[in-house]
């Protein structure tokens, strides 16, 4: 049986051990590491000093926030014949290897908040010496909470964050200003909301389920002359429309966590 223990259990980590526990995972199997938690069913501990000595996970999570990584991991260093899954945003290998030894094994993952109702999507990469089957177990927890894809070089996992780490905050935006702009036209505020909430979560299900792209479902709504076409061609001009902007706005995320990473 896996065993696994849970540093952190705030949104991704509570997200991500209700999936595990979903699966299959026994919950005599998990040991969680948060000091403010309430019983869900799993041995919970306020600090790693209250871990069982013979406790000895396969995997240790780490679910914590970034800015207090470094000084959470000096006691989890003890655990190293496990792998170690960081699910902190702009904590590269090398960071962890300082911490937890430079022989840690590590994998380094990016999840995004869809993960909370199970469509969200992870990417990896693996650290130096990760064996097959410590990368095969780390992306069964994941696909607990949605899909997972991998990569292998390092540096483009800040491109990773700036896509699928922060894009669900593009979406939402985009709700925001659909229903903004459905008021300004003289819709009632909880139709506007309403109208943009469906139109954002519908569209989006329709293009996880459809095997034609996104630019092709684009083009199926849009009739020539319309009134789709009128908006997109504001959307989509060419020095101030949505894909200029939304390249400007992934180049500045991908920036911001390259100097997060130091």
């Amino acid at each position: 049986m896996t065993k696994i223990l849970l540093v952190g259990c705030g949104k991704m980590g509570s997200a991500m051990l209700s999936g595990w526990l979903d699966q299959g995972i026994t919950a005599s199997d998990v040991v969680v590491v948060e000091p403010s938690l309430p019983s869900l069913g799993v041995a919970v501990v306020a600090s790693p000093c209250d871990i069982a000595p013979d406790f000895a996970p396969d995997v240790v999570v780490l679910a914590v926030k970034p800015q207090v990584m470094a000084e959470a991991l000096p006691p989890y260093a003890r655990f190293g014949a496990a792998v170690f899954l960081s699910i902190a945003a702009g904590k590269p290998i090398a960071f962890f290897r300082t911490h937890l030894g430079a022989d840690a094994d590590l994998i380094r993952a990016m999840p995004n908040t869809p993960a909370a109702v199970r469509r969200g999507i992870t990417v990896c990469c693996a650290g130096p010496g990760v064996s097959a089957d410590q990368r095969a177990l780390c992306q069964s927890l994941l696909e607990s909470v949605g899909e997972v894809g991998w990569v292998e070089d390092e540096s483009l996992m800040d491109a990773v964050t700036a896509v699928s780490g922060s894009g669900p905050a593009y979406l939402f935006l985009l709700a925001e200003a659909m229903a903004a702009a459905g008021r300004a036209q003289g819709l009632p505020d909880d139709l506007a909301v309403r109208l943009a909430r469906s139109t954002v979560a519908g569209a989006g299900e329709l293009l996880r389920q459809s095997s034609e792209s996104a630019e092709q479902l684009r083009k199926n709504v849009t009739s020539p002359g319309g009134t789709t076409a009128a908006a997109l061609a504001v959307l989509m001009a060419d020095n101030n429309g949505l894909p200029a902007l939304m390249g400007q706005a992934v180049a500045a995320a991908t920036r911001r966590g390259r100097e997060l990473a130091g």
